[in-house]
């Protein structure tokens, strides 16, 4: 049998075309691809379309020249355009002067013409390990940075004992072991990232990352560069190679939250992306193959997201192989009690007032209001009422301010109202932008103009 060849991708570049075919011969038994150049002009193309791990590179390359400035200038213009990739000169002069400036230069190893085979083997070998090394570092780096942007809160469980929930652990467990893509669908308040997190968690990927990306707070300018990432020198600002968020999610779970909120045309721009599945960086040529387990969240009405003239068909069908609805918190009501006293734990213990509680007669209370911002809602009226209550024991009038005792018909006629007021408010502040209202106000556009109708609101 013989030797396994590495995966590597190695570069020749020398005018001494000799020189060049028995290297090539000699280096293709031992790596997957060797690519022979005579002429240094072509480096710069090879670089914009490969992922060159190694280059082979001659000094001199004019005839009558010696000094090894050619080579330098070469070797700076691979460290520009690819500073992962590992560079050995080489050169019929064994000068230890250009020896030293070509390694001050980011030259990985040196070689003297003619060089003994074992040697070259050897020497592009250990320059190959160092760019994979190197690759990884710089993966792991970007996908460090991507991580503390988006990972710096604590999620909680999904808490609940109602039909409603049960179906929907249900549904997780069914899901979770798949690679299928998820839309998940639900008011703001809900809990979508909760359900996305439970995914991942139980799923095979559950040892890579989850990459959490808010779409509603990406602006489209910045679209590309944050989620396909950008080469270093693509625009102003851009001083290293970034991986976007396609990239840092690699082997593991995207999660795009609020995928509603994107126009058409960056749902183009993200359809590409999952039809070819791989990315190529703002101001780069190179593709990067991806491998990701999608999951998508909106706020959007089922009649929305099924408006053609809001959301692009074909990627509907991408992204949603399974849909998972949430129910909102006043379709769930018994899981009220359970959330209250979840929260009223977590934030007695966070304000050091371990004695807190709430009585029973005060949690039906709880269970009578509307809940409009469900459990996001819930959760920041308690947190409210653990700060400014003065007992023990937390009353609902602590956690409602005085609507505990609405009835249903009173409750929905304030909600209006007070969603009325927001709508008038928002398009104040947008000077009439009803893209920017809707984003404001979490709604998709479609709603806005329902609810500006029915309130009798115009611009």
């Amino acid at each position: 049998m013989g030797e396994t060849v590495q995966q590597g991708n190695i570069l020749l570049v020398d005018d001494d075309r000799d020189v060049l075919l028995s290297a090539e011969l000699l280096l293709k038994n031992q790596f997957s691809k060797v690519t022979a150049l005579s002429n240094p002009i072509e480096i710069k193309e090879i670089l914009k379309k490969e992922n060159i791990d190694v280059v082979l590179l001659d000094m001199n390359f004019t005839r009558g020249f010696t000094s090894g400035e050619e080579g330098i200038y070469w070797l700076k213009q691979v460290k520009e355009h690819s500073p992962h990739t590992q560079i050995i000169v080489a050169t019929a002069y064994g000068d230890i002067d250009l020896a030293v400036e070509a390694i001050k230069q980011g030259a990985s190893d040196f070689l003297v013409k003619p060089w003994n085979n074992e040697k070259l083997i050897s020497t592009v070998n250990t320059s190959l390990q160092l760019s994979h090394s190197q690759q990884r570092i710089d993966q792991l780096e970007s996908t460090q940075r991507t991580l503390n942007d988006t990972l710096q809160s604590k999620f909680g469980e999904i808490i609940g004992e109602s039909f409603q929930l049960k179906e929907l652990s249900s549904l997780i467990d069914k899901v979770a072991g798949t690679d299928a893509s998820v839309l998940i669908l639900g008011e703001n308040g809900t809990g979508k990232e909760l359900v996305a997190r439970a995914i991942h968690q139980k799923s095979l990927r559950n040892n890579s990352p989850l990459i959490t990306v808010d779409l509603g707070a990406i602006t489209e300018s910045l679209f590309e560069t944050e989620m396909f990432g950008h080469k270093k020198g693509a625009f102003t600002g851009a001083s290293v190679n970034r991986a976007g968020r396609f990239e840092a999610a690699n082997g593991g779970t995207l999660f795009l939250d609020e995928i509603g909120n994107l126009n058409l045309n960056l749902q183009a721009k993200l359809l590409g992306v999952l039809q070819s599945g791989s990315v190529t960086r703002v101001g780069s040529d190179r593709t990067t193959p991806i491998d990701i387990r999608l999951i998508s969240a909106t706020n959007m009405a089922v009649e929305e997201i099924n408006d053609a003239t809001l959301f692009r068909r074909d990627l509907l069908y991408r992204i949603n192989t399974v849909e998972i609805r949430l129910p909102p918190l006043r379709e769930r009501k018994s899981d009220i009690a359970l959330l209250a006293r979840h929260y009223i734990k977590l934030y007695a213990k966070k304000y050091n007032k371990p004695e807190l509680h709430i009585r029973a007669e005060e949690l039906r209370n709880l269970e009578n209001y509307h809940w409009p911002g469900n459990i996001r809602e819930l959760q920041h009226a308690l947190e409210r009422a653990v700060i400014i209550g003065d007992s023990e024991s937390l009353n609902s009038s602590d956690i409602l301010t005085g609507k505990a005792g609405q009835s249903r018909q009173d409750q929905e006629l304030n909600i209006s109202k007070l969603e009325k007021e927001a709508i008038k408010r928002a398009i104040t502040q947008f000077e009439g932008n009803l893209s920017r209202v809707a984003k404001a106000l979490g709604v998709g556009r479609t709603t806005l103009y329902r609810k500006m109708e029915k309130y009798g609101i115009s611009i």
